[in-house]
């Protein structure tokens, strides 16, 4: 017997192996390398030597006013693209599944954003906000139907920058949310409905006390996807507001990092490692007390 478990213990590390060597080739060798670079004080990347070793290049980072603007962003971003998107997600979601006879092709029409280019997305929402010489934009002139002032989304004052990217992020992220929140639905057993309304519950009681909960592991799925999705936001600010974000005042996390290594002010691998370290403990922070909170009200 204890052969037999023996061998098939074997089996399935075998059957693992090549998993956990492509983790460990493309995932925990590079996270290593990472702080490894991190903590090099003074690295050269053409001589590839370093004079110390320590926490200046935190220190430096953390002290940097263009990071400390890209943190500001990127947590503007996380705090109001996630829950907004998921709330609308759920919205929509309840309405699909309600039009029986056209839901198959509604959810299709929804689900097109998300297979376009996400750069190709960003140039149409920065004509539709971009005032030119000759036109203000399409949402100016509906600004103007309801007697507004005409506002410069793309180069204009920070708050409607931070506007129109919170916009095109929730566009860009509802399509999946929506596809994954009707398939919820759609798996909620229809006798508690039906028990429900025999009752005489009333339909906003049945959400609350019903599908809300049978659909709860999937809107927190979407929620933790969402917070890391956002904290690794950068070509959608790049789609918009181009490659020069710091003069954008618009940088994210993950764009602070490529600038480090490419950007013009490039050539910092130790820098960007860094504020790349950073980020990987500010999602991890944040991943593991959704899961704490998740599962106190799964006890609960």
């Amino acid at each position: 017997m204890k052969k037999k478990w023996s061998n098939s213990g074997l089996k399935a590390w075998l059957y693992l192996l090549p998993a956990i060597l492509f983790l460990g080739v493309f995932m925990v060798y590079p996270l290593a390398d990472v702080f490894v670079y991190s903590v090099e004080e003074g690295y050269h990347s053409a001589s590839q030597t370093y004079f110390g070793v320590g926490g200046y290049n935190y220190s430096y980072v953390l002290h940097d006013p263009y990071f400390l603007q890209a943190v500001k962003n990127t947590f503007l971003l996380v705090i109001i693209t996630v829950p907004l998107s998921t709330a609308i997600a759920l919205l929509i979601s309840v309405g699909l599944y309600s039009v029986r006879p056209l839901r198959n092709l509604l959810q299709t029409v929804y689900f097109l954003p998300y297979v376009t280019n996400t750069l190709a997305v960003g140039l149409v929402f920065m004509i539709l906000f971009q005032k030119t010489p000759y036109s203000d934009g399409f949402a100016n002139l509906v600004i103007s139907w309801f007697g507004g002032e005409s506002v410069d989304f793309i180069s204009g004052p920070y708050w409607a920058k931070m506007f129109v990217l919170c916009f095109y992020t929730i566009w860009v992220v509802m399509p999946f949310k929506i596809l994954i929140l009707t398939s919820a639905l759609a798996s909620v057993d229809q006798s508690y409905y039906n028990a429900a309304r025999v009752d005489g519950t009333s339909g906003f009681r049945i959400f609350r006390r019903i599908t809300l909960p049978m659909i709860s592991p999937m809107i927190f799925y979407l929620v933790i996807t969402g917070f890391i999705g956002a904290f690794k936001a950068y070509s959608d600010a790049v789609a918009l507001f181009g490659t020069d974000l710091n003069a954008a005042e618009m940088n994210t996390i993950v764009g602070y990092v490529y600038d480090m290594l490419y950007g013009d002010s490039g050539g910092y691998p130790s820098y960007a490692s860094a504020a790349a370290i950073i980020l990987f403990a500010i999602v991890l922070t944040i991943t593991c007390i959704n899961l704490l909170v998740g599962k106190r009200n799964a006890w609960k």
